[in-house]
């Protein structure tokens, strides 16, 4: 019975990166034994254990076979008689199919150590081909080390193309996408990401809205970038560059989907394609099962983001909406995240990374002069139910001008 480190942890302390999980895999035991030694069954599909004492995942070493379609179509075998390198082969990356002994002697098969000098995601062997998951996992990880210079092996990326055209892709989960796709959202490089998504042709099968922005131009006054797709990019690269949340960098994504779904011949200019966005945001949303919050907010940015961006011009009865949109009385943060991807939205264009955004600040002032209107003066005139809802209303409008006027002067 023999134990390797296996996996990310080996790739991590390679690059110099901090080990965070560690994954082992046991070569040359039973089931069985490892039950005596007071390990703790936890895998349903194949043999995996917890460590009596320290609680990590301990896998027996196991070759798998194709049975069905998607992420859950294998049949596993493990036995004492299945190598640490059959165990290695059935895994993604060269850089992830690296093992190493309780002396931190590497066991490397299938040259991931260079791989990893060479800053180069290459698949282990032509089994990468059998999941169609491992599309947004190399996606993903093209999105963590796209900082380092990492880039997606071209024979990689053909085998990632031919998953894309066969149909495979739709036999993922929602929950097992959506599970790839927040933890990519939420690397360094997210932009990377949706890129190699589109460069295999990913994207178009996955989030076909997203993939109908590039090529879509738009008035090069307001987007020197102009193609839409670029800027939509920009706006996720900024999101990540200012450490936004999941929900923000989620809205980031989405905000624009109505510029899709303009006619040519109106371009450059996309008239309300803040509304016309909506149905398409709904049915990303529905689609891979995001959160509420992620959802709720995708929405309410897709809808009103051109509103944050003419903040400073709004009537007094427009930001009064606009707050009421957001429940900012009881639910200040999510006007925040609003405000957080309204600036990225401004920030992802082309020299305009630096921008100052005015706009912040100004909403937030006005969520502030909204909220300060108490309600204890209504109560005692007699003023409930409906009426004291109008009366509120009125109260916080009156204090909405007096904002504006004092902003204004």
């Amino acid at each position: 019975m023999q134990i390797f480190k296996v996996g990310g942890a080996v790739r991590d302390r390679l690059l110099g990166k901090p080990v965070t999980d560690i994954d082992w895999v046991v070569v040359g035991a039973t089931a069985e034994e490892m039950l005596e030694k007071g390990y703790r069954p936890v895998g349903a599909d194949f043999p995996v254990f917890l460590h009596p004492k320290s609680g990590e995942e301990y896998a027996l070493a196991r070759t798998e076979r194709k049975s069905g379609r998607g992420y859950g179509g294998f049949t596993f075998h493990a036995s004492p008689d299945v190598t640490l390198e059959e165990d290695l082969i059935r895994r993604d990356l060269t850089i992830n199919a690296m093992a190493e002994d309780d002396q931190q002697n590497l066991t490397d098969p299938y040259h991931g150590q260079r791989d990893l000098e060479d800053r180069i995601l290459r698949h282990v062997s032509p089994a990468f081909a059998e999941d169609p998951l491992r599309v947004l996992r190399v996606a993903r990880f093209a999105a963590r080390y796209a900082g380092l210079g990492f880039t997606v092996a071209p024979e990689t990326l053909e085998l990632m193309r031919q998953l894309s055209e066969s149909g495979e892709l739709e036999a993922l989960t929602a929950e097992r996408s959506w599970k790839e796709i927040s933890r990519a959202l939420l690397e360094d490089q997210p932009q990377v990401f949706i890129q190699v998504l589109r460069d295999c042709g990913a994207l178009k099968v996955l989030m076909p809205e997203v993939d109908a922005l590039f090529g879509v131009p738009q008035p090069e006054a307001h987007h020197p970038e102009i193609d839409t797709g670029l800027h939509t990019l920009s706006v996720l690269e900024q999101s990540a560059l200012h450490k936004q949340p999941l929900t923000v960098r989620w809205a980031c994504l989405l905000h624009d989907l109505g510029k899709g779904l303009t006619p040519e011949e109106e371009w450059p200019r996309h008239i309300a394609h803040e509304h016309t966005g909506l149905k398409l945001i709904k049915a990303v949303n529905e689609r891979f099962k995001a959160p509420k919050d992620c959802q709720e907010l995708a929405l309410l940015v897709g809808k009103y983001h051109t509103h944050g961006h003419r903040a400073l011009e709004l009537k007094a009865s427009t930001l009064l909406e606009l707050l009421q949109s957001f429940d900012v009385y009881r639910r200040p943060q999510r006007f925040e995240e609003f405000i957080a991807a309204c600036e990225m939205d401004a920030r992802g264009r082309k020299g305009l990374e630096q921008r100052t955004y005015p706009q912040a600040d100004y909403l937030r002032g006005a969520a502030k002069a909204a909220r300060e209107v108490a309600v204890q003066p209504l109560l005692e005139k007699g003023f409930k139910g409906p009426e004291l809802g109008e009366a509120l209303k009125r109260e916080r409008l009156k204090a909405l001008k007096a904002y504006k006027d004092a902003a204004s002067a």
